[in-house]
């Protein structure tokens, strides 16, 4: 197994500490005689566990070793790959001799026989996985959509004849699907800074739809149109939605990016104390063949918070324009985004009529760079129960229209306010307890 690993090129670089590179090490460690039995069987397993960690993760099923291989075809970042991302394949190219190459070697390991090993070191661990039965998972514990490419592109690879129709299945998927964890996942968080910055899949993201948001109708639509221009290579704005606490804000933006992720949109969340990496974000997405936004919740500062002046040099005004296929997202309970005080009048200019603050309109100006700003304000009365009465309904919750408008009022009154949230939650109390119980 090592002789064949010893000879990838362009998918040499499998990442540091890799399942196939430390099995293969192993197995040529026993047979050099560097290592007895019982120290390759040690090492065999620790493998074999973080192959069930990652098919776990994942949802593998039937043959993780060919599963396991599949996924680093489709997640490994090289000049080939990329360049197949972004521009498709070119025909007669040199580089596809080397992706060829490489792709015969997978071919090998995908149907490497480990009976022999199996065999001198009485262990079965291999015959396991290439035969496996995973527990049935509910939805959420894994990222269902990778796990289907990822099985699905594991059967076509194994059944290839030669390395030429792998070529032409792994190219199909780089421009198809992309490649990389952007490829398989449709939000990621920020890990590490600087020169260690990197994207962690988010593999429980909320499959929340707009319709399951009642009302609002104008501003879904709104944001609809800026995100369907983005994805379609339009021009599109940066977007500010505010308004009321539990009004439906952040679930639109995880909405949209679940209406539009077979388009290729892509999301990235980010927090305030991680403006400073900004740069280093679009920097590492400005060239990728997918529409990111960048997503910031629950976005405003304080007085003695500056961390909005790096925002405010990424939205618009640096030296570097910002890239085609980022946009940025963000939802605040402030129109304005930064707390103001009496003492940011203090550097107030006189002008005729004409009053200014150098200090308001440095902060100001943050707000204006959203292109587009929807507000969501909290529902009337009458609005907040028709959000009851639907939500009610989709639970096929059984209750005369007084009573259950009555029991809503007398909750919005120890819980809240009106609003959407607070209507969610009246309606998953009764969803969830007996209704004749007291609220």
């Amino acid at each position: 197994m090592l002789n064949e690993v010893s000879k990838l090129l362009l998918y040499s670089d499998l990442g540091g500490d890799s399942i196939l590179e430390n099995l293969a090490a192993a197995i040529a460690a026993k047979d050099s005689g560097a290592d007895d039995r019982d120290t390759t069987i040690r090492k065999i397993y620790t493998e074999i566990k973080r192959l069930l960690d990652l098919s776990t993760s994942y949802g593998f099923d039937t043959n993780l070793w060919q599963n396991y291989l599949t996924f680093l075809l489709i997640t490994n970042e090289n000049s080939f790959s990329l360049t197949s991302e972004r521009k498709g394949v070119s025909d007669g190219g040199s580089v596809n001799v080397f992706a060829k190459h490489d792709f015969r070697i997978f071919k090998n390991l995908f149907h490497y026989d480990f009976a022999p090993l199996e065999k001198e070191l009485g262990i079965d661990c291999f015959s396991i996985i290439t035969n496996y039965k995973a527990i049935p998972k509910r939805e959420q514990l894994y990222n269902k959509n990778v796990s289907a490419k990822v099985r699905e592109l594991s059967a076509k690879i194994a059944a290839a004849k030669d390395e030429n129709e792998v070529f032409d299945l792994i190219t199909e998927h780089y421009e198809k699907c992309g490649v990389g964890m952007f490829g398989m996942n449709r939000a990621f968080r920020l890990r590490g800074s600087g020169a260690d910055l990197e994207f962690c899949p988010i593999n429980n993201a909320d499959s929340v739809r707009l319709c399951d948001l009642v009302g609002y109708e104008l501003q879904k639509q709104e944001l609809v149109d800026n995100t369907y221009a983005f994805v379609s290579g339009k021009r599109a704005n940066n977007v500010l939605l505010y308004g009321d606490s539990g009004t439906g804000k952040s679930t639109s933006v995880k909405a949209v990016l679940n209406e539009y992720f077979e388009d290729g949109l892509r999301m990235i969340e980010i927090y305030k104390h991680q403006f400073r990496d900004l740069s280093t974000v679009i920097a590492q997405i400005k060239n990728r063949n997918y529409r990111f936004i960048i997503y910031i919740d629950d976005l405003s500062f304080e007085e003695h918070e500056v961390e909005y002046k790096f925002l405010k040099a990424v939205i618009e005004g640096g030296v570097e324009s910002k890239p085609d296929n980022i946009l940025i997202y963000a939802t605040s309970n402030r129109r304005h985004l930064i707390k103001e005080t009496w003492n940011d009048k203090n550097d107030m200019e006189f002008t005729g009529e004409i009053h200014r603050s150098d200090t308001i309109e440095e902060k100001l100006s943050l707000s204006s760079r959203f292109g587009v700003t929807i507000n969501y304000s909290a529902p009337r009365k009458d609005e907040f129960l028709e959000i009851v009465r639907e939500l009610a309904k989709r639970e096929h919750i059984q209750m005369e229209d007084s009573e259950l408008c009555a029991l809503a009022n007398r909750w919005e009154l120890r819980h809240g306010g009106v609003s959407g949230r607070t209507a969610k939650q009246f309606v998953d109390y009764l969803a969830g307890k007996n209704t004749e119980e007291k609220i």
